[in-house]
């Protein structure tokens, strides 16, 4: 998709920020990896950054999938309980289609397709913080997978997903929707980086780890993120559960992009007793040219 705009046209605007912590990739003495229940395993050393998040709720012009990689889209939903895996199966794919379609506006979409549903994150506020596999938010910036993992540009046995043979002229981009499921506000909302400001070199390959049950314990390649001043964070507050943030995860082989990073943070506006429960999915779409 086109970069139009630079930048400058809308980092210059006024808005409303707020200053959070998050853990950037510091140093490791081998391949670093990062456990989904239990940090005190992962083996890199973090270089804790203060950084501004720049809400967007407040932009004149709000945040576009192709410039800055993120936007926030209306996504009414028929699934009472994203809890009840049955449900979230017979419906969630069609409305993640709707949401991404919405988005897309005139472009030639060959196909889209509702690869995974219902992954979700209870922050330390609630009773269910850290009660599922992968269920706590990551307050660390990454991004969830690289071209050796990307759904639809490899094969995935596991999930029965077979790696897409695009035809001359397509591309294929993956995409996050990722929406809450509590009522605002919520303490630890999701940033995403711009991606108009994360080089490739900002990257680290890493491997994320499913550290439940006995050993061996799975794992899927994916990158942190070292600190580059030019990064900007985004994020939108007060999210309700009829909307969502999409954003970018990956673009073909010979087209490739950093994903747009993302992270949690604590935002300090937030009221003590205010949580967030949220659900992701992932999506991608082929485009003909």
């Amino acid at each position: 998709m086109p970069q139009d705009g630079s930048p400058k046209e809308v980092w210059d605007a006024e808005g409303r920020t707020v200053q959070g912590s998050i853990s950037y990739y510091g140093s490791s003495t081998e391949k670093p990896t990062f456990h989904a229940q239990e940090h005190s395993r992962d083996n890199w050393v973090p270089d804790i950054r203060t950084v501004t998040f720049h809400d967007a709720r407040s932009w004149k012009v709000p945040p576009r999938l192709d410039r800055e990689g993120v936007c926030i889209a209306p996504a009414p939903t028929a699934i009472k309980n994203f809890e009840d895996r049955e449900e979230v199966g017979a419906k969630y794919k069609g409305e993640l289609e709707d949401i991404l379609r919405s988005q897309l506006g005139g472009a030639k979409i060959a196909k889209i397709v509702g690869t995974r549903g219902g992954n979700m994150r209870f922050s330390q506020n609630t009773s269910r913080y850290k009660t599922g596999m992968n269920s706590q938010p990551a307050h660390f910036p990454h991004v969830d997978c690289t071209m050796r993992t990307a759904t639809g540009l490899v094969d995935h046995p596991r999930w029965g997903i077979k790696r897409e043979e695009l035809k001359p002229g397509q591309r294929l981009v993956g995409y996050n929707i990722w929406r809450v499921v509590s009522e605002p506000p919520q303490d630890r909302p999701l940033a995403t980086c711009d991606v108009r400001t994360l080089a490739w070199d900002d990257l680290v390959v890493a491997d994320g780890v499913y550290d439940t049950g006995p050993e061996p314990w799975g794992r899927g390649e994916a990158y942190l993120v070292k600190h580059n001043p030019a990064h900007k964070w985004i994020y939108f507050s007060n999210m309700r559960p009829d909307e969502a943030m999409v954003f970018r995860m990956y673009e073909d082989h010979d087209r490739g992009f950093p994903g747009a990073a993302h992270t949690a943070f604590q935002d300090p506006s937030a009221p003590a007793d205010a949580i967030r429960i949220s659900v992701e999915a992932r999506v991608y779409a082929i485009f003909d040219e």
